[in-house]
């Protein structure tokens, strides 16, 4: 493995491996960019094949973070962190702990928060070693699960992109598979559902699928078959590297736009292949941005409703990557990464301004993220 080629590829600024033995903790943290401010971006537990898996995982996860921020109009840079282990299994107070000890080290360069395999009861152990972390309890100053504005920042966007294609923002009648039965998901498949969509929803935990499909009246299909489904949307909501070789040709969707991260395996190969396929795709970082917007607002004293009308921008965020789109002739995820682009420039070039001291203060803090 060609360490700091994997790492120079992405441009990051900063990658940190965090080992503590006692606790059984193996982490990855990767700072990729803190143009626009510090890095925030959550913690995930998986039981990586390999660390060479887990670091691939990082670095990728970590510049999307960086895009989706920016892309928001937030101003946060991208970061991420891996916890290699058995999330069903391997989880303890002291391997959370470990690791915000290591979160605190940064100094504020790096804010955390829940991420796939992780929890709010995870992070309010973090929370006991370090103030730089979000997504804890409501009863703690936090905003708790951020799935509920993930979801509909989804949900608009998905509307946003179905205007794009139709002339009409409705999913009445429209057919929706949904990959994975998590918390974003369901929450999605409520708002969908209350619209009047015809739901198909698939997970590898066959029980998850079948009490999210109760609830909104699905049908539940075969984890391997959903790529498969005759639909208007895919809506992957599992993990990343989805849109790949082996699903393409499979696909008979016209539109892709869900709350996974990554899905594209490879972003110019896959992206093209979708555009000769005529599927339209929604840069998966644009449009599940409501998560990372959730947790943002916690740093300058929670309110779930400012988020939900944050969120609720993501609609606008979605026609303006497809207007770009299409005014240069280039796939979207192309658009929505020049967006995102132009700002950290435009915005990072101020910082060879001389501003002095620091005068950020919010729920962290005077100077918590450090001075300029």
């Amino acid at each position: 493995m060609q360490l700091f080629t994997l790492i120079e590829e992405r441009e990051h600024e900063q990658v940190v491996f965090c080992s503590d033995q006692k606790s059984g903790l193996r982490a990855i943290i990767a700072i990729h960019n803190t143009s626009l401010g510090p890095a925030l971006g959550g913690t995930r537990m998986w039981a990586y094949t390999s660390d060479e898996d887990a670091l691939t995982d990082v670095l990728r996860l970590s510049r999307g973070m960086t895009y989706k921020a920016s892309v928001a109009g937030l101003n946060l840079g991208g970061g991420k962190a891996v916890i290699i282990g058995d999330p069903n299994k391997n989880k303890t107070e002291a391997l959370f702990r470990a690791f915000g000890r290591y979160v605190e080290g940064l100094a504020g360069r790096y804010i955390t928060a829940e991420d796939v395999g992780t929890a709010v009861r995870d992070m309010e152990y973090v929370r006991m070693e370090t103030k730089y972390v979000t997504g804890i309890d409501k009863a703690l100053g936090g905003s708790g699960d951020p799935s509920p504005v993930t979801a509909f920042g989804v949900y608009v966007g998905m509307k946003a992109s179905m205007k794009e294609l139709t002339g009409s923002d409705s999913l009445r009648g429209k057919r929706i598979a949904v990959q994975g039965a998590g918390h974003v998901a369901e929450y999605l498949c409520k708002h969908a559902a209350k619209e009047g969509a015809k739901l198909f929803i698939s997970d590898i935990y066959g029980d998850k699928a079948k009490k999210v499909a109760e609830g909104v009246k699905a049908e539940v299909v075969d984890p391997e078959k959903i790529y498969d489904v005759e639909a208007d949307i895919f809506c992957p909501c599992a993990l990343g590297a989805i849109v790949n070789d082996e699903t393409i040709p499979r696909f008979k969707f016209k539109i892709i736009a869900g709350g996974a991260n990554n899905q594209l395996a490879d972003e110019a190969k896959h992206g093209k292949a979708l555009i000769e396929k005529d599927i339209m795709y929604a840069p998966d970082y644009a449009i599940n941005a409501g998560g990372l917007i959730n947790v943002y607002n916690e740093l300058e004293g929670y309110s779930q409703e400012r988020a939900m009308k944050q969120a609720e921008g993501i609609y606008d965020t979605m026609l303006r990557i497809y207007s770009i789109s299409k005014q240069n002739n280039i796939p979207t995820y192309e658009a929505s990464n020049r967006l995102a682009e132009q700002r950290v420039a435009s915005i990072g070039r101020l910082k060879s301004i001389y501003a002095g001291k620091s005068q950020f203060v919010g729920r962290l803090g005077e100077n918590d993220f450090g001075k300029k």
